[in-house]
């Protein structure tokens, strides 16, 4: 099978793969055991693992914690914020095209009194096709707000967001911001140094690490602000009586390995995803007349290099893939495939319910090459040609 769909997930790394494994047979003690030497080089190694990705996102190494994936960092920043006994702002702002682990959390704060607002963003014929619409934006963010959580990059249609220029304006009212940029982490540049965020969740199977594990930064950007949350996990008080539960130092030194490989490695994986992305693309153009582009520009500077999101003349994409079956792609979020309503992300762009539905989203990864494109385009052209 030729593997496209590397938004869904990537492979883990050879690489980081190797480095975990002496912590899972060999050096096995419990982190927090520190009474014997085997609890303590845990311990010790995990501290470094921490302290380098810390480095990475430019945030100190107390503002980390480690998690199971974005999902529960998500839902931890959110629901954490919103809920703490010493919030009184009651108000909360995002977009109309955030993962499912964002949306669904809202709603259920909305349920429970919150007041969310949900910004839409600029359609598909817009030259900021997907990149939320900041004037709405200004206008939601009140005295009342405790948080803006827009995602730093969609895992649909790549589109990159304005992260300081949102953040600037959720700070004027005193918000905090979240960001889910587990798309964007180990793909393109996130410096919290740079940009004024105050958290970010992320998930290493995205950049090439294990799945199971993932951060949530909780005190980033310059100067660094408050940042109080309810915990939703307790029993033992780890990770500063903020998310309890024996941590696993394999998964931590395996999330900061691939993070550090990834940063180390991210022009060049981007120059040759990129090649790659225009390769499909201009094969796609050839061989099927009238297949269109959702979301960005590819030259565009705001979308992520690899992704590539088409919509289709006259059949679904489901019908596609069922005829594709040795190209692995997606018709959107992995995470919101049980749901068998159109894609959110493409009607939020202003496409009808039947161009959502025949659209696809391929995602090229590090460990693609040309002839896996090449051959990827001879069978996609012809599954079509057969449905047509």
């Amino acid at each position: 099978m030729i593997y496209l769909d590397n938004h869904a997930t990537t492979p883990c790394d050879p690489r980081v793969a190797q480095q975990m494994m002496p912590w899972l047979v060999e050096h096995f003690g419990n982190p927090h055991s520190t009474s014997h030497e085997m609890g303590r080089q845990a311990k010790s190694a995990m501290d470094a693992a921490l302290a380098s990705v810390a480095s990475q996102l430019a945030v100190a190494a107390d503002a980390v914690l480690i998690t199971s994936g974005a999902t529960e960092s998500n839902n931890l920043a959110i629901d954490g914020v919103c809920r703490h006994p010493r919030q009184r702002r009651r108000h909360v702002v995002t977009s109309t095209i955030e993962h499912p682990a964002v949306l669904d959390v809202v709603a259920r704060l909305e349920k429970d009194g919150f007041r969310v607002t949900r910004v839409p963003v600029h359609p598909q014929d817009h030259p900021l096709a997907g990149q939320i619409d900041l004037e709405p934006l200004a206008a939601a963010v009140d005295d009342d707000t405790a948080l803006v959580s827009v995602h730093w990059a969609n895992n649909e249609i790549g589109v990159i967001q304005p992260m300081s220029q949102i953040a600037a304006l959720a700070h004027q009212a005193g918000a905090l911001v979240h960001s889910d940029a587990t798309q964007a982490v180990g793909r393109i540049a996130v410096d919290l140094q740079r940009v004024d965020v105050d958290l970010i969740s992320a998930s290493a199977h995205k950049f090439y690490g294990p799945k199971g594990v993932g951060l949530l930064t909780t005190a980033g950007g310059v100067p660094r602000r408050r940042v109080r949350l309810k915990p939703m996990i307790v029993g033992g008080g780890q990770q500063r009586n903020l998310r309890s539960g024996t941590m696993a130092p394999a998964n931590v030194i395996a999330l900061a390995t691939a993070l550090d490989l990834a940063v180390a490695e991210s022009s060049q994986v981007a120059r040759r995803v990129g090649e790659l992305q225009l390769r499909l693309w201009d094969g796609l153009q050839q061989g099927i007349d009238g297949i269109c582009l959702n979301g960005p520009t590819l030259e565009s500077s705001m979308r992520l290099e690899g992704n590539l999101n088409c919509r289709l003349p006259g059949i679904e994409g489901e019908s596609w893939m069922a005829a594709c079956s040795e190209v692995a792609f997606s018709s959107g979020s992995a995470c919101s495939s049980v749901d068998a309503k159109p894609s959110h992300v493409l009607t939020g762009l202003g496409l009808s319910e039947s161009e959502a539905r025949r659209s696809v989203r391929f995602g090229i990864g590090k460990f693609n090459t040309s002839e896996q494109i090449d051959r990827a385009i001879e069978i996609l052209v012809a599954g079509y040609r057969s449905l047509a």
